[in-house]
């Protein structure tokens, strides 16, 4: 009886503690989120404003026009983030958060800090970098 209340109370602890590691990366996906959402919608009013100023001469403009591909070029990194946290979140609610989607091993806890939302161990991504530069 006290070997069966021990299991049990080693278990609901790991289980504390996968909630208590699920919540941590939830929180900080949903702070970034909301980072990431401000930086967009900044980004727009940025283009917008550009799009408002007076040009005055060729290097005006041009300056205007990099400015403006420039903030499109990360606007359109930042929703390529906000989308793999939409996922990743996603996946925290089903239960499938931090496995590699590769080898289906558990993704470290130090790489999980470092990309909350990354997809693979460490391991997996390497091995699909050197597939991506061939």
């Amino acid at each position: 009886m006290i070997i069966l209340l021990l299991i049990v109370l080693q278990i609901s602890s790991f289980d504390c503690k996968i909630c208590l590691k699920f919540l941590f990366f939830e929180n900080l996906l949903l702070e970034r989120k909301a980072q990431i959402k401000k930086n967009i919608e900044d980004a727009k009013k940025e283009i917008e404003d550009l799009k408002d100023d007076e040009v005055g001469d060729e290097v005006d403009h041009a300056t205007v026009s990099t400015d403006r591909m420039i903030e499109q070029a990360i606007s359109t990194q930042q929703q390529k983030e906000l989308a793999e946290i939409d996922f990743t979140l996603s996946k925290i609610s089903s239960g499938g958060y931090g496995i590699c989607e590769m080898c289906e091993e558990e993704i470290s806890f130090q790489r999980l800090k470092v990309k909350p939302h990354a997809k693979y161990c460490i391991v997996c991504r390497e091995i699909i970098e050197k597939q991506n530069n061939k």
